[in-house]
């Protein structure tokens, strides 16, 4: 891979991460368009490390002071899952929400990790091979379209009234098993979740936030393990430098991202991401029956 290469997919992955049209599907599909290897899951997660890098530059105050809070919540799960807003007494402190936000982040995490731990190689031996391209962006095509479809049904029938101080330990499992769906390239880790959270009534701006907290957890554990597993089996200096300008370029663009998304639905629905989902899929169907590539 060149280090055009890999500033292209660096950017992609950070545009794309964050906005809910998959970024998985898209680092299948342009190199795919382009006639240019695979990157591999590998360098997959490393471009995840840079867009990840992005949310803690972006989210440091929170993900800090949950994980300061996460301790004490994990001493006293009950307490901090039983109601939204928990009855002040006598051991009331005023870091209770964010406890009781790093609980309902920790169980969401739950069913990600263990599909990602069952499945994630199976997924790697598919969508990462030269054997199966075609088929690959055929099904991440379908994905990117029913996807589409889902968070627009969302949008027509979701209340968004309700802020992330109102999820209950039901809500961060729904979300969670969305975000174990997003697995499969197409889905989109972030489109799922915002879509199941709409499904839950919270507001578009709530529900991107939570779903962008509560991916930090997984995303952390698969790039470092993806970086480890690379160190492990050993790199070269011009591999080393790919690796950092896309990890780089992922950062820089994924934090711009989330900015811009934030202020986009704080005014704005989802049905332009809509929109695209369904004609990138339509067309990613149609290059693909045709022959294109």
């Amino acid at each position: 891979m060149s280090v055009f290469e890999a500033i292209v997919l660096g950017i992609v992955q950070g545009l794309t991460e964050f906005l809910p049209i998959s970024s998985s599907a898209h680092l299948i599909v342009v190199p795919w368009l382009f006639g240019w290897d695979q990157p591999g899951l590998a360098f997959d997660a490393a471009l995840h490390l840079g867009t990840l890098s992005a949310v803690f530059a972006y989210f440091w105050r929170e993900l800090f002071a949950m994980a300061l809070a996460l301790p004490r919540a994990l001493a006293h799960p009950k307490r901090f899952l039983r109601d939204p807003e928990p009855r002040p007494g006598r051991d009331a402190r005023p870091d209770d929400a964010t406890a009781r936000l790093a609980m309902l982040v920790a169980l969401g995490t739950v069913p990600g990790l263990i599909c990602g731990i069952v499945g994630q190689g199976a997924i790697e031996a598919f969508f990462h091979s030269d054997d199966h391209r075609r088929r690959a962006v055929i099904v991440s095509a379908v994905a990117l379209i029913l996807l589409g479809l889902l968070l627009l049904a969302a949008e027509r029938v979701a209340a968004h009234h309700r802020q992330m101080h109102h999820l209950t330990w039901r809500d961060a499992v729904l979300i969670g098993m969305a975000q174990a769906a997003a697995l499969l390239p197409g889905v989109s880790r972030s489109g799922a979740t915002l879509t199941m959270g709409l499904f839950q009534g919270l507001n578009r701006g709530d529900a991107a936030r939570f779903s962008f907290l509560m991916g930090t957890p997984l995303v952390l554990a698969a790039s470092v393990k993806a970086v480890w597993d690379v160190v492990q089996d050993g790199m070269t200096g011009s591999e080393v430098r790919v690796f950092l300008v896309g990890i780089l370029a992922s950062a820089i663009v994924g934090f711009a991202a989330i900015w811009g998304l934030l202020r986009f639905l704080q005014t704005s629905s989802t049905k332009v991401f809509v929109v695209y989902r369904v004609a990138v899929g339509l067309a990613l169907l149609g290059a693909a029956v045709a022959g294109v590539r």
